[in-house]
């Protein structure tokens, strides 16, 4: 056994002593074997008789009697057990004797911490603890766990991660798997997944994951029954974090493009630097518009931001002009749509791009602010080429070019299928941006005699 086994006859004579009662005491069961009680030998003799009437005591009360004693050593030493006693009856239902199964108090404690522990984890935690198997299948889940992948505790159980989770199976997958080859890993990982429960929502979490291999204590060499997997959800936290980072670099890159615009001699040179800068980490493609012609006063306030429908056309808000008699748009600047480089001025032809009826740039101007437009899940063919835009984009913000209370035209940001959607952070952003290049632009008007004129909007 496991466990050390003694064994008392009626007479208080020792029948049996097992190898592991060898290993813990040092005496050997011949040694031990016919000996009357413990005394002098197993335990020391002030002591020997109230260890033997506890032992002995079984005999007179049903079940196990647990006890803690110290015994001796065969060197002289003393350990610290801790028994579990019971009567042995005999043919004639007395009790013939007592044995006594006995283990070290410190290995029996961590025994049952170590339970004590394990049952926590799986009940009060507040970290979600997963406990999986070889097969990469959920063994034991916690009630945090569960609520994290919105199901029942029970429901989880067996199941493949696939059903489990959209996105970020196979990351969760080639974790396990390499804890299950080599190891515990030295640190948490960060992963991001997509629950099948949220698949309407689409919402992506991120957790930070910690996992443990599990071995055999009782096999000869290790033989891996699992694997422990703990988590926290610190979605808002990330976000956070990032969105932070986000705000971070866009101010630094107003702060370079002001410090680079300003070394510029041409105003319009100067719009394209704030232009380039804008569209790191922002946008693939820009286009300035600028109106063709004429001056005018401002009636009235812009809206801030404004949003357009999947198909880059919204309702337009306010009292501005009315989409026939929109002003005409030149293109001013705008960004390679091939091979990477820097943003250039148009040659000045003067012939207005050809907007269509309800592009996004044209309800930017009649709305006096931002506008968003998106090709939606399906992408239709001829989408971008439809609204004069580079083929491949199928995310629009146009913003409108305001300076002295005049519109002088409108900036386009331009994203392709690899990038998400504009979002009203994003348009506040161009809005920055977009006050930049008008007083760049207002400016080149200025220059050029006011050549570049401003339009009536709001």
């Amino acid at each position: 056994m496991d466990a050390a086994l003694c064994a008392f006859g009626a007479d208080g004579s020792v029948t049996h002593w097992n190898r592991e009662a060898e290993r813990i005491l040092g005496w050997t069961a011949d040694e031990a074997v016919g000996r009357q009680g413990l005394a002098g030998w197993a335990v020391r003799k002030e002591d020997a008789d109230e260890v033997e009437a506890r032992l002995l005591a079984a005999t007179r009360a049903p079940g196990r009697q647990v006890h803690e004693f110290a015994l001796l050593t065969k060197d002289g030493r003393r350990v610290l057990v801790r028994t579990q006693s019971s009567a042995v009856l005999g043919p004639d239902g007395r009790a013939a004797g007592v044995y006594c199964a006995f283990s070290e108090v410190h290995t029996q404690i961590d025994l049952e911490r170590s339970i004590a522990l394990s049952e926590a984890l799986f009940v009060d935690a507040s970290w979600a603890v997963v406990l999986v198997d070889a097969d990469l299948r959920p063994a034991v889940v916690n009630a945090h766990a569960a609520r994290a992948l919105g199901m029942g505790r029970t429901a989880v159980l067996g199941r493949p991660l696939g059903d489990l989770l959209i996105q970020g199976v196979e990351e969760l997958e080639s974790a396990l798997t390499h804890v299950l080859a080599e190891g515990t890993p030295p640190a948490a990982a960060e992963l991001w997944v997509t629950l099948r429960s949220d698949e309407a929502e689409q919402t992506r979490r991120c957790w930070r994951s910690g996992f443990v291999r599990l071995a055999s204590p009782l096999a000869e060499e290790p033989v891996p029954l699992g694997v422990g997997w703990l988590f926290q959800d610190v979605t808002d936290a990330k976000r956070t974090e990032q969105e932070s980072a986000l705000l971070r670099f866009r101010a630094q890159q107003l702060h370079r493009a002001g410090r680079a615009a300003g070394e510029c001699e041409d105003p319009t040179e100067a719009a394209a630097v704030h232009l380039d800068f804008a569209l790191a980490g922002f946008a693939d493609h820009g286009l300035v518009d600028v109106v063709r012609g004429g001056t005018g006063e401002d009636g009235g306030a812009g809206e801030g931001s404004g949003s357009g429908a999947a198909g880059g056309s919204g309702a337009a808000g306010g009292s501005g002009l009315p989409p026939e008699s929109a002003p005409a748009l030149v293109r001013a600047i705008a960004s390679p749509a091939g091979a990477p480089g820097p943003s250039e001025a148009v040659p000045p032809t003067g012939i207005p791009v050809a907007y269509g009826a309800g592009h996004p740039a044209a309800q930017a101007l009649e709305r006096c602010g931002s506008v968003r437009a998106g090709a939606g899940p399906a992408v239709a063919e001829g989408w971008a080429a439809a609204r004069k835009w580079p083929d491949g984009t199928v995310h629009g913000l146009c913003v409108v070019l305001r300076s002295r209370g005049r519109t002088l035209g409108v900036v386009t940001f331009l994203r392709g299928p690899s990038r998400r959607p504009f979002d009203r952070a994003d348009a506040a952003y161009a809005e920055d941006v977009a006050s930049r290049i008008a007083a760049a632009l207002d400016l080149a008007g200025e220059a050029m005699g006011g050549a570049t004129g401003g339009a009536p909007g709001g």
